[in-house]
Parts: structure tokens; sequence; C-alpha cells
């Protein structure tokens, strides 16, 4: 693909920063930029906004609402938010069960649950990972068996999702069940969609050692669910998993947020003193800034590579896009800490939930950081460990 950018491409980005500059709630912004939380109504007050623009799902087809951006204009769009600071869209709806409803879901799921994603009037969660089945996915044992009755035909679901990513705000669950205990595991499961608010359905917190409440234990107990809401094919789930991961795994890699982190860490140093100069005038640590910053550029140009292809999936390159994004993410975390020394040690909630303007740390930029840094411990977890996904690498990629 040609990387310089066309006048087109030029005039595009003008048009979004000017988008951004008018549209973006100021509020919304600082909390981005100060590594603050999130609460579900930010994250769907910003959905609802770009949805209005119709820019909700920029690697939709236009068919189905997407706005039929280039690759080039879907990386400057994504480059462009990170920039100005807009909040993550949510991505378990727009970019993870979308796509795959899209590929092989009946024409009736795409009518129904396609537009509702672009509005925000469902907001989804996944239920892939189980107690002894996380990075072995295939071992899940949360069952769905297959009953008819006067009603029609329907499936009864038994079993634990855990680790469920704001499960406490979901009407929807795509989840992997095992619909046939007697084949090779990989060949027993189906992908169903399932209403969070059946009966049957508890959710349990999980609070992390931030007091942070960001993901859940599901419990499925006799909870019934409507055949047609069965992707696809039965036992053919394992497929429209490696699908749904491979989208997942591509998004993972946020080269645009992390070049602003990669700025915000520049300024930081700028700021900080060392041996009476500023920090970042010392060798070791520029040098630290200068390898990140080489290895994001070769993540960017990878990932552009990768959404250049037309009308193709992404494979296991996906792989490569997850371990070298998170990677770098985690980098990028160590080196705000490092730069602001012991005025990230302090926890202050009240300031990250942003019920309070200022921190009691005194320092409202270095407040958040190690709390930003062991939340982003879990980036080489999800969507498939790295572990995995390295040995995906080399046996796909490598032929190993």
């Amino acid at each position: 693909m040609d990387l310089n950018y066309s006048n087109e491409d030029l005039a595009f980005r003008i048009e979004v920063r000017a988008f951004l500059d008018a549209e973006l709630p100021a509020d919304l912004q600082q909390k981005v930029r100060k590594h603050l939380r999130l609460s579900k109504e930010d994250s769907v007050r910003w959905h609802k906004i770009l949805a209005a623009k119709g820019w909700v799902a920029p690697g939709w087809p236009v068919e189905f609402g997407g706005p039929g951006w280039t690759a080039t204009q879907r990386h400057i769009f994504e480059e462009e938010c990170a920039r100005a600071g807009t909040p993550q869209i949510m991505p378990f709806g727009v970019n993870m069960v979308a796509p795959v409803i899209m590929a092989f879901g009946s024409q009736a799921q795409k009518d129904y649950y396609l537009p509702r994603i672009l509005s925000c009037e469902d907001w989804w969660c996944q239920g892939y990972s189980e107690p002894g089945a996380g990075s072995d996915l295939a071992s899940l044992k949360t069952t769905a068996v297959r009953h008819a009755d006067a009603d029609g035909d329907y499936y009864l679901v038994n079993g634990q999702k855990t680790w469920t990513t704001l499960a406490q705000h979901a009407d929807m669950i795509f989840c992997l069940v095992r619909t046939d205990t007697g084949v090779r595991k990989q060949e027993g499961i189906s992908f169903l969609l399932i209403d969070m608010h059946s009966p049957g359905i508890t959710v349990r917190p999980i609070i992390m050692l931030d007091e942070d409440h960001e993901v859940n234990e599901v419990f499925f107990d006799n909870v019934r669910v409507p055949a047609s809401n069965l992707v696809g094919q039965e036992n053919r789930g394992w497929t429209y998993a490696k699908y749904l991961l491979g989208h997942e795994r591509t998004g993972i890699a946020a080269v645009g947020r992390s070049k602003r982190e990669l700025a915000f860490v520049k300024t930081l140093a700028a700021r900080e003193n060392k041996s009476g100069l500023p920090l970042i005038e010392d060798p070791l640590f520029a040098a630290k800034l200068a390898s990140l910053e080489i290895e994001l550029m070769a993540l960017e140009m990878t990932v552009l590579r990768v959404l250049a292809r037309p009308n193709q999936a992404p494979g296991p390159e996906a792989s490569v896009l997850k371990v070298r994004g998170t990677e770098i993410q985690q980098a990028l975390s160590e080196l705000m800490v490092e730069a602001v020394g012991p005025m990230a040690l302090p926890f202050d909630p009240a300031y990250l939930e942003g019920e309070r303007e200022h921190s009691l740390v005194g320092d409202d930029e270095a407040a958040p950081l190690l709390a930003h840094y062991f939340n982003y411990r879990k980036t080489s977890i999800y969507g498939g460990s790295n572990e995995i996904q390295r040995n995906i690498i080399s046996q796909m990629i490598l032929g190993l």
C-alpha cells in the first residue's frame, strides 16, 4: 500500500479534527487525558455522538451502516480520536460480536442486532472465559441442551463465566457453550446470543485490588435461550470464536492511544528533573523513550498493512499486533511511573472516580498513574494471553 497521505486523506484528517474539536465534551476529554475512570454514562454519551454522525463503526461495510472509509481513513480517524482524548468505544458490540453476526448470523439477527449495536440500545459483554477455561478456552464446560415445546425450539444453558468485563451493565452476552460432549472438544462448541435479563442469570462482581468494579462472574441456571439466537451452525462455534478473536486482537494494538501516551510521557519527562536537568535529557531515559517510539512506529506500519488487505478477516498476524501492542502499552505505563517516581505511590480513588476535582496527592497527573500501571498488566492476558499468541505465531506464521 502507499503509506503517503493523499490530498483526500489530508482533507479527511482536517474534517475529523474539526468534528472532534466541536463535538467532544470537555469533561470526557479531561477524564481520558488524566487517566480517570469512565462511567457507563460517559461511554454511552460518546457512542451516541459518534452514531449521530455515522462514525461509530469505522470498520463496518456501508450496507450495515458503516461509513465506507478506506484503511488509511480508519487509521487517521483512530489517530485523531486518540490525539483528542476521546473515550474508547466499547468493543464488545461494535468490533467483536458485530463482525461475527455479519459473517455468520441469520438475516433476522443482522436486521435486529446490528442497528441496536450502532445506536447503543444494547450493551454487550463477552462470555468466553470460565474457571478452568481461560487460555485453554476449548475446555469450557457451560452447557446448552436443545429442547422443544409448544413455544418452539430452545436451549437450556447451565454453567459459569468469569472475568466478564462490565457485565453489570450488559443487556446481551455472546456466549460460547458446549452443545456436544462426545466429540473433540473444539468441535462441540456453539455460539449463542443471550439476553442478560433472562431468568436464571446472576451477575456477581469481582472487586479488584484497586477497588474498581470492572469484571464479574456470570452464572447460568437453567436459562432458556431461543434456538433462533444460535449464530451459524450448531457445534461450529469454535470457528466463529476464532474469527471474533482476530478482530479483538487487531483492535487491542491501539496504536493511536499509545501515540498519545508517548506524547504524555515526553511531557512528564520534560517537567521532571533528575540531577538538576530535565529527565528527558537523561541519556538512559531518553534511550528508553527512543526505543519505544521506534517500536511503536514499526507496529503502526504493521497495522496499516493488515488493514490494507481488502475483504480479508484478520488472520494469525492479529496475534503479532496483540503481543506487540500490549507490550508497548505496558512499557509506556512503566515509563510514566518511572518519570514521576514517588508521586505515583499514593492511591486516591475518589479522584480516580471523578468525585473530586483535584487529587489530595498534590499532583493531578501523577495520582492515577500507578493504578493505570497495575490495570494495564491485564492487557497481556485478555484476548488470549501473549504466551498463547506466541504459540499461534510459531505454528501458523513461522511453521515451527
